[in-house]
């Protein structure tokens, strides 16, 4: 009789479902201690990623001329996201633009290359599992438990924060390229309560 093998899941002993994302006193932490290590790349890296929410397939794969014009970083890209093929546009902030122009200038980067060329010689820019490697890599580094945080954290923070600011759902939808509503609500994990919330605040 055969012996069978039991292949282990996955997802064994990992936290699934929705990453969290970052609060804002955690946010300034990490960029105080990114640049307190002086992690410039990383740096970049870390404020493209919260203030484009772009994923992290499309994030890794920019181009230096995909943000900057001449000798400037634009204070709004557009990209084609990889995985639904359509066009999403994103602000890059002052501080963004800071950071981008300080790591271009180290790595001494063209407008033709990717703008986190990867050590490895096999792929040209950083891979998706490197970038999920910074990530843990930084959260950790501030006492955050990097289990819970992952790159769609990255992408979920500002996202989140500009709700609960704004409550507009449209605006979000927008930001995050999403083709349908119900896919920024699932995303941002609204629940009941909160729907009836905003109805509450709402006067006929």
């Amino acid at each position: 009789m055969e012996s069978v093998q039991h292949r282990e899941a996955w997802n064994k002993g990992k936290l699934v479902g929705q990453k969290p994302p970052l609060k804002p006193k955690d946010i300034w932490a990490i960029r105080y201690h990114l640049q307190n290590v002086h992690q410039v790349r990383d740096l970049a890296m870390f404020n493209l990623a919260i203030g484009s929410k772009l994923r992290g397939c499309d994030l890794v794969k920019l181009h230096v001329r995909d943000i900057m014009h001449g000798s400037q970083i634009l204070p709004r890209a557009l990209v084609v996201q990889q995985k639904t093929q359509r066009p999403v546009q994103f602000e890059l902030t002052e501080p963004t633009r800071t950071a981008v122009t300080a790591w271009i200038e180290k790595a001494k980067l063209k407008p033709e290359q990717p703008l986190f060329p990867s050590r490895v010689s096999k792929s040209p820019h950083v891979s998706t599992r490197q970038y999920a490697r910074i990530v843990h890599q930084r959260v950790a580094a501030v006492g955050l438990d990097p289990a819970i945080y992952g790159t769609h954290t990255m992408r979920r923070t500002k996202a989140t924060l500009i709700y609960k600011r704004t409550k507009n759902l449209r605006a979000v939808q927008l930001l995050l390229g999403h083709s349908k509503l119900e896919s920024t609500v699932r995303y941002l994990g609204i629940e009941v309560d909160d729907a009836l919330e905003i109805s509450e605040q709402t006067e006929i």
